[in-house]
């Protein structure tokens, strides 16, 4: 079965009501935490309806971000990397899933260098490697670090190069099988997916880039219908979230969960 999109868990975290607080490139007002719990709790039936299992972390008050779970850790078959979120205010969160992951996990390993900044959000596995993007919120230490980390487990990780502007690497792309990556154009134009089947997400239809593919579904944000589109003629099961209040505070689909298959 593909790793890279096949997997027994997920681990999501709940809102805070402190997302009002959440980080943010623009503000375009603060989230409704009544409309986003209600889009949270979509999402989790959606990884749920896949057949795996889903742990639902309580809320972190002292931490407005950390329902996006994904920037704190990379998890691979082998065992899992606890991240260093180049965003001060969330160095915190990094350390309060690595329980969570140990008990799962037979081996964690640590991002631990002081110039070291590598974000999940950054990281794309794909079947034959790791793309990791250089960004605002992942330095090139943090990007070598995580290469010698995952060195003897097998793991290519190849570094490529966010535009600018975008927040995260995976803002602007997403895998969708073995062969396909759904990607903007501002990202595909720099040539990172040679050797990939690239499905271009709609002009002015930017966010929609950002969605995952969990078994056998796609989990995508709901306002995109001509990118939703070209992925259901592509013959892609999606099924469509809320995503309004996490984009408030530039997340989406794939910030939301850690998604695996832990090996003890």
């Amino acid at each position: 079965m593909p790793r890279s999109y096949t997997f027994t868990h997920a681990i999501t975290r709940r809102p805070s009501a402190a997302i009002v607080d959440g980080l943010r490139a623009v503000d375009t007002g603060a989230p409704d935490l009544a409309l986003m719990l209600d889009h949270h709790a979509a999402y989790v039936a959606a990884l749920k309806s896949t057949g795996a299992e889903v742990i639902e972390l309580a809320p972190l008050e002292e931490y407005p971000d950390s329902v996006f779970v994904e920037d704190t850790a990379l998890c691979l078959p082998e065992g899992a990397v606890i991240m260093r979120p180049g965003a001060p205010s969330r160095l915190g969160e990094a350390a309060e899933m690595a329980p969570h992951l140990a008990a799962l996990y037979g081996e964690l390993r640590r991002i631990e260098g002081e110039d070291s900044f590598i974000e999940g959000g950054d990281i794309l596995m794909t079947e034959t490697g790791i793309l990791v993007g250089r960004s605002a919120r992942t330095n090139a230490a943090g990007v070598a670090e995580l290469a010698r980390l995952t060195a003897d487990w097998g793991h290519r990780v190849h570094e490529v190069h966010t535009p600018p502007g975008v927040l995260h690497f995976k803002t602007d792309c997403s895998l969708m099988d073995e062969e396909t990556v759904l990607a903007t154009d501002r990202l595909a134009a720099s040539g990172c997916f040679a050797g990939y089947r690239v499905i271009p997400v709609a002009a002015g239809e930017e966010a929609a880039a950002n969605a995952i593919r969990f078994n056998g579904k796609v989990l995508f944000p709901a306002g995109f219908p001509r990118t939703r589109d070209r992925l259901v003629k592509a013959g892609y099961d999606l099924t469509e979230i809320g995503n309004s209040e996490c984009a408030k505070i530039d997340g989406g689909m794939s910030c939301l969960s850690l998604r695996f298959t832990p090996a003890r």
